[in-house]
């Protein structure tokens, strides 16, 4: 028996895709060059790696200051969005920022954090521009990984998918 198509229209990925999206993503980061040792390939390749891990948790960190900001204009959506955020803050602390997720005490030596983005007034379009946030990251991530070595590679295709993941639980109602 086969079921009649959904009414509403919808947007972002498919489960299908998310599930094809995340094998690819940990093949991809088995098949990296680099073997995990930062210091077996020259002086070049960690500073390359360590310039992609903090890019990595800054995303993080203005991400999870995005979501704060959603989470004050929209206070109905803080139950749905505290997982989430909570998630975007563990990935900047595996990524190593120590500046923590705050926009008012950026850490010492780090570059100020970026103006907080207006906030949409209608929950849906800031619902909608969290999850284009997250898979500008996430696709950003995906694409780093590619010449990150070894252990950071399955870092970065890791908190892809997981944002891959957010877009998903984002986009649907």
């Amino acid at each position: 028996m086969s079921f009649p198509p959904s009414p509403r229209a919808r947007s972002g990925p498919r489960r299908r895709s998310l599930l094809a999206v995340a094998p690819a993503a940990l093949l991809m980061a088995g098949c990296s060059a680099g073997s995990g040792d930062p210091g077996a390939s020259g002086g070049s390749r960690p500073s390359a790696a360590d310039r992609a891990r903090a890019r990595a948790a800054r995303d993080s960190r203005e991400l999870a200051e995005r979501y704060e900001a959603v989470v004050a204009a929209h206070p109905k959506l803080a139950e749905r969005l505290r997982p989430l955020r909570a998630e975007v803050v563990r990935h900047a602390e595996a990524f190593g920022d120590t500046a923590g997720p705050s926009p008012s005490s950026p850490g010492p030596g780090s570059p100020p954090a970026s103006p907080p983005a207006a906030v949409p007034a209608k929950e849906k379009d800031a619902l909608a521009g969290l999850a284009a946030a997250e898979r500008e990251i996430a696709d950003r991530r995906a694409k780093a990984l590619l010449d990150a070595p070894g252990e950071l590679a399955r870092l970065l295709a890791s908190v892809a998918a997981s944002g891959a993941a957010h877009v998903y639980l984002l986009t649907e109602a």
